[in-house]
């Protein structure tokens, strides 16, 4: 295990520096704190937490609250939280986790938390963990829009979704797919907001009418149907309402799953009959599946670590320059699970 006198040597600088640049007792310059971070990274250096906390008067521990359910959690949110967790521990902060069940805060949980910042993942509106956090003067980061009536602004990290959506949209509008089904995430969150913005604006953008059964929402999280999302609804609108659906796009690899199950029940084929694509997937499972699976990166470790940074700099770790709002870029990957259309005259 790397010591402080190993980061001092390597980065040319005293141990006293070292300790300066963790413990912000005195300021450093941005040009050797940089390089002291650095070589923190590049040793797996980090600082005893206990010494730091005396020393600052700080806890040097961050709350990450995400939603959960009765299941494991997926490979987007196991990526999200190593990013975290990664990041966290460059700058001699460990991490905190607090599942929050059904999205509700129950006790007040962060306020009485030995932490000094937090970050919050998938934001619902009104989210009763931001508000707490706002009225307990908590200094916290969101990935995901914040749409609470009482606060104007706070800094986030996120992806583009309405952008997201709309190229999605695209993508298969290009391929000759007009009839689609968007089994988005659910309805009380504020990503979810932003990606019916997106597809709706998408589809009058190329001149398609949106019918009521083109946009479903992803059950309560704690519900007995929403380990099977995607399945009854497929069943149900290719199936019993036998609606023309040549496209699906999915929520999640779960959901994206539950949609293949339920069109290989209805005797049709992907893609053939049936095109997928996945907003949210592990990469890996993407290229199991048979067919591999055309999906979004999101680049859920970038999204963690630039939310620890957003909450250091918050803090005062970080200095110089920060944006209240940090995008992280996502880029189609394209599979085997979505095909042109054939017109008709040319069958």
């Amino acid at each position: 295990m790397a010591k402080i006198d190993d980061v001092a040597r390597l980065a040319k600088v005293s141990k006293g520096t070292v300790s300066n640049v963790f413990s912000q007792k005195r300021r450093t310059s941005k040009e050797v704190t940089e390089r002291v971070l650095s070589v923190s990274r590049q040793l797996n250096y980090v600082p005893n937490h206990i010494a730091r906390s005396l020393v600052t008067k700080k806890t040097m521990a961050i709350g990450l609250t995400i939603p959960h359910g009765n299941f494991f959690f997926s490979a987007f949110h196991n990526q999200f939280i190593n990013g975290v967790i990664l990041e966290a521990s460059y700058y001699g902060y460990r991490v905190l986790l607090d599942m929050i069940p059904a999205q509700k805060v129950r006790t007040p949980f962060l306020s009485s938390y030995p932490i000094d910042g937090a970050v919050v993942m998938s934001p619902t509106t009104e989210d009763e963990r931001i508000n707490l956090m706002h009225m307990e003067n908590i200094p916290f980061v969101t990935v995901g829009r914040v749409m609470n009536e009482n606060i104007d602004s706070s800094p986030s990290v996120d992806n583009d979704n309405q952008t997201i959506i709309y190229n999605i949209c695209k993508y298969l509008i290009d391929k000759g797919h007009q009839n689609m089904m968007f089994l988005n995430a659910n309805e009380l969150m504020t990503v979810a907001i932003d990606r019916n913005e997106g597809f709706i604006r998408a589809m009058e953008d190329h001149h398609i009418q949106v019918e009521e059964h083109m946009i479903q929402h992803k059950p309560a999280i704690l519900s007995t149907e929403y380990m099977d999302y995607g399945y009854d609804e497929t069943i149900q609108i290719l199936g019993k309402l036998n609606k023309k659906v040549t496209a699906i796009i999915a929520d999640d690899d779960r959901t994206a799953f539950s949609v293949m199950n339920a069109i290989k029940d209805l005797d049709l084929r992907v893609p053939e009959d049936v095109s997928i694509f996945v907003i949210c997937g592990d990469l890996s499972m993407m290229v199991q599946s048979n067919p591999s699976l055309t999906s979004m990166d999101l680049q859920p470790s970038e999204l963690g670590a630039q939310s620890v940074r957003l909450l250091m700099h918050k803090l005062g770790v970080l200095q110089g320059d920060f944006p209240e709002k940090i995008i992280v870029e996502s880029k189609i990957v394209e599979r085997n699970s979505c095909t042109e259309l054939v017109p008709p005259h040319s069958i």
